[in-house]
């Protein structure tokens, strides 16, 4: 009983950090505050927003988690539903909460959670330092947070590339809702690679991926190749043996094999597997040719009987009837 209960208790651990790492993988990726002509929302309207960015390369859903933008929350003598009064949960029920592989997802603040699952009803001030934080679902754990200083209408305050841990204050322009923050459409596909693999770690694993997989598929190829021509003479041969006189041949060795092993381990073994029915054919034949030889065996007597019959020649001198 107590093993289980240790057993149950590890499970439970292991999964709440799983859950907690895959939590730790969400970041705030950028925030504007100031919004005159960025983006609108469904009903056209134009309110602050955060973006959310998934840094790793699995999904993680997001609802349940809280976004605040109040201070008060730090407070370690706070019980858990006074924080939540002071946050802004993320609803269930919307597909788009469940973020893949690199993906972001924007949030409007200053809006009513009653217009939709990106609705939060997180104060905002433009004219103000904005602190925004982002909770797990315990309403306890801080997952990540960032305070964006007053900037201009239509700036953003983001990351200098997702994850990333410089943030930079970005023009109008430049904003990326949505969307990675670091693109550069003037970039070479070379400059691009510098700048995301400086060390070329990536494309050194690449490359040897590629030469070893090309090497595996040779090495299995002419491995099947040798096999099929080291046999291919005994394939040959075997077409040509005919099949039913070979088939006859192997049935009558079979039949002869079983027929002398079941007098053998009838009779015994001082038989050597010979049958009674040929030792009796042997004493007969002698028998018949021991008597045949005696009948032979006589004197040279001949004796002939003689055998009357009605029948007589006729006497030359008489004239025959035909």
């Amino acid at each position: 009983m107590k093993k289980s209960r240790i057993l149950l208790c590890l499970l439970f651990m292991s999964s709440t950090l799983m859950f907690g790492q895959g939590a730790r993988n969400i970041k705030i990726n950028e925030v504007l505050t100031n919004n005159t002509g960025n983006l609108q929302d469904e009903f056209g309207r134009r309110n602050a927003w955060v973006e959310l960015a998934n840094t790793s390369f699995s999904s993680y859903n997001v609802r349940g988690m809280y976004i605040t933008t109040d201070r008060r929350v730090l407070d370690k003598n706070l019980t858990i539903p006074q924080r939540v009064a002071m946050m802004s949960i993320i609803p269930n029920g919307d597909a788009r909460t469940v973020m893949s592989a690199q993906d972001h997802l924007v949030f409007f603040l200053n809006s009513n959670p009653a217009n939709g699952t990106l609705h939060l009803s997180a104060k905002a001030d433009p004219q103000d330092v904005v602190w925004i934080a982002l909770y797990d679902g315990n309403a306890i754990d801080i997952i990540d947070s960032v305070s964006v200083p007053v900037i201009e209408e239509n700036m953003s305050y983001a990351r200098e590339k997702d994850g990333a841990s410089v943030w930079r204050v970005k023009a109008s322009d430049e904003v990326t809702p949505g969307i990675k923050n670091l693109i550069k459409t003037d970039e070479t596909k070379i400059a691009r690679l510098k700048r995301e693999d400086p060390h070329g770690l990536g494309i050194t694993v690449l490359s040897m991926g590629i030469v070893f997989s090309c090497l595996a598929l040779l090495y299995v190829f002419f491995r099947i190749l040798g096999l099929f021509m080291a046999h291919k003479q005994a394939i040959k041969k075997a077409g040509r043996i005919q099949p039913i006189k070979a088939a006859v041949k192997t049935g009558e060795k079979l039949a002869e094999t079983g027929h002398k092993t079941k007098v053998i381990l009838k009779d015994g073994l001082q038989t050597a597997g010979i049958d009674k029915e040929i030792y009796m054919a042997v004493i007969s034949m002698a028998l018949k040719q021991y008597e045949d030889d005696v009948h032979d065996i006589e004197s040279n007597v001949i004796t002939i009987k003689p055998h009357h019959t009605n029948w007589t020649l006729p006497h030359p001198d008489e004239p025959v009837i035909s």
